[in-house]
């Protein structure tokens, strides 16, 4: 199954993009191009919504882990949200993402985010 990758700015400079396929040797690169589209908006948080996605191997990881370091030295945030099981194992096994960055839901992502906002606004963070 060939990658494709939906890329969306739901918000001024949140943008969202949901690959459904294989992230492989082979596709790693479009999911790439799809994140340097997006990088070259100067985004303020990328998500990546991983529900349609049924397999990532080393090389898609490489695209994420890539992703997230590129938008930590801007200054920018990065997560997943809806990440299949077999996914988030990867993810786990090789301990390369932090827990906070991986979310069961686009719903829950705005939860964590609205709740970090208003201990800034109240001065706990």
């Amino acid at each position: 199954m060939t990658l494709k990758v939906k890329m969306m700015e739901k918000s001024p400079g949140v943008f969202h993009l949901a690959p459904v396929g294989s992230i492989d040797t082979a596709s790693a690169p479009i999911l790439e191009g799809e994140v340097n589209r997006a990088l070259a908006a100067s985004p303020r948080a990328m998500v990546f919504e991983m529900a349609g996605v049924d397999y990532i191997s080393s090389m898609g990881v490489r695209v994420v882990i890539k992703t997230k370091k590129e938008l930590a030295r801007r200054g920018a945030r990065f997560a997943m949200v809806e990440v299949p099981p077999p996914v988030k194992r990867v993810f786990e096994i090789i301990n390369a993402l932090p827990r906070e960055e991986i979310f069961r839901s686009v719903e829950e992502l705005d939860d964590y985010l609205s709740a970090m906002q208003k201990k800034v606004r109240e001065g706990e963070g």
